[in-house]
């Protein structure tokens, strides 16, 4: 273990199958902040099967991969035709981030207080249940616009490893070469963020993850940020945050300063990152549980630190916020609370990947129902209160293109 300042790293080994092809070696993330900060370590991998797997015939595996998308990317993309969610450049990583409401199994444990959601708690969480958002799930991946499901896909509030290997493995996705990277939070609810990657497109060299300790309140708990760093098109270096900040339970003035604190954590990561390699690669993704306008976003995230500072974040949702759209609504408002940040690398592209354009909301016919209260239209929800709904989230996901450039 060493510590820098107040932050303690304990450096996990990296979450992937195989050695990695790049000895590039790995960046440290240094923090600044003022309380301490814990980055926790994962257990190993499964390790991999030793035994030889047998050989395949190339095209019937091209065939196969292509039918079984095919099908539902016809029915849930091209019923709408006013949709487009097609790349935005040619030759694209299509990257997703998606708040998935409540993906918990059907077993207690005894850590968590996830009561509501087993087979005799009050919201009747069966597996029946269980599986069938599963397959929601990946009806929303597969129309996300373009020919396979997204490179990478960042989610929050998932359970555990779990849901996640059901996820990719019991789902059209088993065929995509999914893996993906989870840490247990301390998330009273259990509710923890994680990464899907497809191996032939995404290389992990580390993951890790940072724990807050708000110094004003010692004693709440929440989500950890996911820290994820990899490779893109065989030759680019991306760093990864996945969030999922304090939600404003309790009021949003009362709650603000806890959403304003971690905005300052991640901060200090990036610009740790930064200092090191100011053409550094970094995508900030997640649920922030506030608007690209408020102050934890627009000053403590993006804000510059002074009138010369050339390496402050972009929020590529802020345009979107804009022009009036939306990732969730609550009565008759929509938020953008699900949102995509950039540093200056990937917004001009100086080290090898650009963003393409601004960030996609997937707004789907599919994700949506009447709204016989509000008026409109609101998310097709899988609980709506207590009652079963049996629909996607009550958040839409969101995305971004990345596309390959010549390095300056």
């Amino acid at each position: 273990m060493k510590k820098f300042k107040n932050l303690i790293v304990q450096t996990p080994p990296p979450r992937h199958s195989g050695e990695s092809r790049n000895p590039l070696k790995r960046e440290r993330i240094a923090g600044h902040s003022s309380t301490t900060l814990t980055i926790q370590a994962r257990n190993d991998v499964e390790a991999n099967n030793s035994e030889t797997p047998k050989p395949r015939n190339p095209k019937l595996l091209i065939m196969f991969r292509f039918i079984s998308f095919v099908l539902i990317y016809l029915s849930c993309v091209f019923t709408s035709a006013a949709q487009n969610f097609s790349p935005q450049c040619k030759d694209t990583e299509r990257i997703m981030f998606y708040n998935v409401e409540n993906l918990y199994d059907t077993k207690h444990d005894s850590a968590k207080n996830d009561y509501e959601f087993l087979p005799d708690g009050v919201r009747h969480w069966t597996d029946s249940r269980f599986y069938s958002k599963l397959k929601r799930l990946y009806k929303v991946f597969a129309a996300n616009g373009t020919p396979e499901p997204p490179t990478v896909i960042a989610l929050c509030e998932v359970e555990n490893d779990f849901v996640l290997r059901k996820l990719i493995e019991t789902t059209p996705l088993k065929n995509f070469d999914y893996d993906f990277v989870h840490y247990q939070s301390p998330d009273a609810r259990g509710m923890d963020c994680a990464l899907l990657y497809r191996k032939q497109h995404f290389e992990l060299f580390d993951s890790q993850v940072f724990r807050i300790t708000f110094p004003f309140d010692t004693a709440s708990k929440t989500r950890d940020i996911l820290y994820v760093k990899g490779l893109l098109f065989e030759e680019q270096i991306i760093h990864i945050f996945v969030n999922h900040w304090t939600s404003r339970y309790g009021g949003q003035a009362a709650t603000m300063p806890k959403r304003n604190f971690i905005a300052q954590q991640l901060r200090h990561a990036c610009d740790s990152i930064l200092h090191e390699n100011p053409k550094a690669n970094i995508l900030i993704l997640g649920d922030l549980n506030d608007d690209p306008i408020d102050e934890s976003v627009e000053q403590f995230l993006c804000g510059k630190k002074s009138p010369a500072d050339t390496l402050f974040l972009t929020n590529l949702s802020l345009p979107l916020f804009q022009k009036g759209q939306g990732s969730l609504k609550h009565g008759t408002q929509w938020s953008l609370f699900d949102q995509i940040i950039v540093s200056p690398a990937l917004l001009d592209g100086r080290n090898g990947l650009q963003v393409c354009k601004d960030a996609i909301i997937f707004n789907h016919d599919f994700l949506f129902v009447e709204d016989e209260t509000n008026m409109g239209k609101k998310l097709f929800r899988t609980y709506n209160g207590m009652t079963y709904a049996g629909g996607y989230a009550d958040h839409l996901p969101v995305g971004v293109d990345l596309k390959r450039v010549k390095k300056e």
